[in-house]
């Protein structure tokens, strides 16, 4: 069997009691298949005890895991009594300090809860997630005595005193098992009205050979029913997280799953028996006899040969662990072939689909469906909002750079820091400086240096001085700048550069003025004066071609950063190849051209034909502005796609498990991965008015990807317009 290297355990699960004082007639316990806890001690021993204590330890060591989560259960684990709980919570926290951090939950039916187990928890830190089905008459159609008697008003009771103010810090939240006749939303609200942290909704265990109850004989019944839900709370604001939606929703925005029972993440998850036996998940019994036993146990096995049991390794192989048509599955990812026992059958073991398969599908397109409009990015439809995105991730990095400096720029990044915040509250000039397109390569650069602890890291940082100086002249708040020039030349982002010193000795200047005068003083020498879109004498402005419709464009072969394209560039020159390819595409693609002068504000020119995108530098491309008028139109398309799509990726997820399918071109016989498709339908879309060929190619792989698993919401938006532009609708 192949797969990931050993996933060690993180989730374990210790029966500390095999009996339950309720008769839940759902119980896959008592109720199912395997029927071994007929066989095991009521109670787990002390030396079991100090067996998993020690086995734990030794395998959170092993593997330096940061925490474990260790979950007491049973039967109904309160039935072992507070002193054998309280020797599991001394061995388990004696044998983990300095070692892991642990955390303890305990699940319970709430019967015996009292304030004597929850000082016993309020001790240890340990939190109590309690089953409960709904209201009276929802709990009462299994949760009963054997007699019959009813246990809501006892749970009720228990989950009362979890809310009172000195214990509501253990109160883990609710585990309401689903039963379709039960209606949903008189569930729901007898749940929330307890105000639990959180709710967990469990589809009852069943398989294809004890397929799930279904009264009206809908395919879909358990998922109409969750779907009930998700609208009232949905509706009341989402009140209570419900793992179930919580879950579904990271999913579909690329996002891990949060449950085991959905998503492909490998199971880390290991039981000890109350006789010290060590089982895969409990949820197995459902199965058959034997389905969840490994022949292991705490006294003679460490964790890990556990965690190499092929029945263990099954749940560990992700998408390589899902039936055929799981795999093709456009919800795989959220669904993750459901819970691995729903799976099972006789003849054919666990390789089937779930038995919830129908359910599974139409939940998670049903809450896609119910929350794709305010959930899906902007930025993959609004060219402005993802302008205004890019703008704030710039804004983010740089307050990432000041927290990893972390006061090792001294008194000149405090200064410059300071007056970036007040021209950043006090006018739009910093919003300049953070749109240009290699503010953010610089940002990166820097911290790259700081985790490489390169020796310059903070004099590349200090370049803050010059960008913060260019914000100042822009914003005309009369401010003044002191900004350092180790080569002797002052460069200011968005204006030009100004050479103060012709044998590169390093000086520093005083840097003011507006965008009518810029005014530069050099202890020493005579105040310069110029004009910031004026060549002069030592200043070089940015070249603005001034071409009509792109009025914004500049030429920048100055930046110290522009170099970031991976081949070299070379100063602005002749731009008569550069105009009539541009008027070209005015002509012949007006909407296409429209939206590139919006958004690419530099070209930066390379020895090379490119086009080429630069790292983290949205609104600039790298491009070789000679050659033929007609090439270079479809050079400044391909790369504006280039540019735009990875733009978009850096805001919002576009796709997931990219890699995991491969799907075919209709422009080459091998077949590519999710995101190699997508970029080559995104380039034919965009060239498609000057190659109208290229628009039924795009919309062949974007029908491809419209069904494909790797789409997040965002991701599917984006497809779904580049499929109404492609064909013309």
């Amino acid at each position: 069997m192949t797969g990931p290297e050993l996933v060690p355990f993180q989730q374990i699960v210790v029966k500390v009691h095999s009996r339950c004082d309720l008769a839940c007639d759902h119980c896959y316990i008592y109720e199912h298949a395997d029927q071994s806890w007929r066989t095991r001690p009521k109670a787990i021993s002390d030396e079991a005890i100090s067996w998993t204590a020690l086995r734990l330890a030794e395998h959170a060591k092993s593997h330096a895991l940061p925490s474990v989560s260790v979950i007491l259960h049973g039967g109904e684990p309160l039935l072992a009594g507070p002193a054998r709980l309280r020797r599991v919570c001394e061995e388990l926290t004696a044998a983990l300090d300095n070692v892991a951090g642990l955390d303890l939950r305990i699940h319970t039916n709430g019967i015996q809860l009292s304030s004597r187990y929850l000082d016993l928890f309020d001790e240890f830190d340990v939190r109590v997630g309690i089953s409960l089905d709904g209201d009276r008459s929802a709990n009462d159609r299994h949760r009963r005595y054997a007699d019959g008697r009813t246990s809501h008003p006892l749970v009720l009771r228990a989950v009362d005193l979890l809310r009172q103010e000195r214990y509501r810090h253990l109160y883990l939240g609710l585990l309401c098992t689903i039963d379709v006749a039960n209606d949903p939303v008189t569930v729901y609200d007898a749940l929330a009205e307890l105000e639990p942290p959180r709710i967990d909704f469990l589809l009852p265990h069943a398989t294809w050979d004890d397929p799930p109850a279904r009264p009206d004989g809908s395919p879909t019944a358990y998922a109409d029913w969750i779907l009930k839900i998700f609208d009232r709370w949905d509706a009341r604001g989402r009140p209570v997280p419900v793992r179930l939606f919580e879950s579904v929703l990271s999913t579909l925005a690329g996002g891990p799953s949060l449950t085991e029972s959905l998503g492909l993440a490998p199971s880390d998850l290991v039981v000890v028996e109350t006789d010290g036996s060590l089982e895969q998940v409990d949820s197995l019994k459902s199965a058959y006899e034997g389905a969840a036993a490994t022949g292991f146990d705490v006294f003679r096995h460490p964790f890990d040969e556990v965690a190499r049991h092929p029945g263990v390794r099954a749940r560990q192989l992700g998408l390589g662990g899902v039936s055929p048509t799981c795999r093709q599955c456009p919800v795989v990812r959220s669904c993750g072939g459901g819970l691995y026992t729903h799976r099972y059958a006789t003849g054919s073991g666990f390789d089937n689909t779930s038995v919830y398969c129908n359910d599974l599908k139409a939940l998670i397109l049903g809450i896609e469906e119910r929350t794709a409009p305010v959930t899906a990015s902007p930025a993959v439809t609004d060219p402005e909002a993802l302008l205004i995105l890019q703008q704030d991730l710039t804004r983010y990095t740089l307050a990432r750079l000041n927290e990893e400096l972390d006061g090792r720029g001294g008194e000149r990044w405090s200064a410059a820091w300071e007056l970036a915040s007040t021209i950043d509250e006090s006018s739009l000039g910093l919003d300049e400086i953070y749109a240009h397109p290699y503010t953010r390569t610089w940002l990166h650069d820097c911290l790259e240096a700081l985790r490489r602890q390169w020796p310059d890291a903070v004099a590349l940082a200090l370049r803050l001085e010059s960008c913060v100086a260019a914000a100042a002249v822009r914003s005309g708040l009369g401010l003044s700048v002191r900004v350092g020039c180790p080569t002797g030349t002052l460069t200011l982002p968005t204006l030009g550069e100004l050479r103060l010193s012709a044998d590169g000795e390093p000086c520093e200047a005083e840097v003011g003025g507006t965008l009518d005068e810029l005014v530069v003083r050099v202890a020493g020498r005579e105040t310069l004066r110029v004009h910031p879109e004026k060549p002069r004498a030592g200043w070089r402005p940015l070249h603005r071609p001034g071409l009509d419709g792109w009025p914004q464009l500049v030429l920048d072969d100055l930046d110290p950063y522009r170099d970031c394209y991976g081949e070299p560039v070379r100063p602005a020159g002749d731009i008569e190849s550069l105009a009539a390819a541009w008027a070209l595409l005015r002509d012949t693609a007006p909407g296409r051209a429209a939206e590139l002068a919006a958004s690419i504000t530099t070209l930066t020119p390379l020895r090379g034909a490119g086009p080429s995108v630069g790292r983290h530098a949205y609104g600039a491309l790298g491009l070789g502005l000679h050659g033929p008028p007609a090439d270079l139109a479809v050079a400044l398309l391909r790369g504006f796609a280039r540019a735009k799509l990875r733009a978009v990726g850096e805001v919002t997820d576009l796709l997931a498990e990219d890699g995991a399918w491969l799907h075919p071109a209709p422009w080459q016989d091998e077949p590519l991965p999710a995101s190699a498709l997508l970029a080559g339908a995104y380039e034919r879309v965009a060239l498609a008015d000057l190659d109208p060929a290229s628009a039924t190619h795009a919309v062949l792989a974007l029908k491809t990807l419209r069904d494909a698993p790797e789409p997040t919401v965002s991701g599917k938006r984006l497809i779904a317009a580049l499929h109404t532009e492609a064909a013309g609708g």
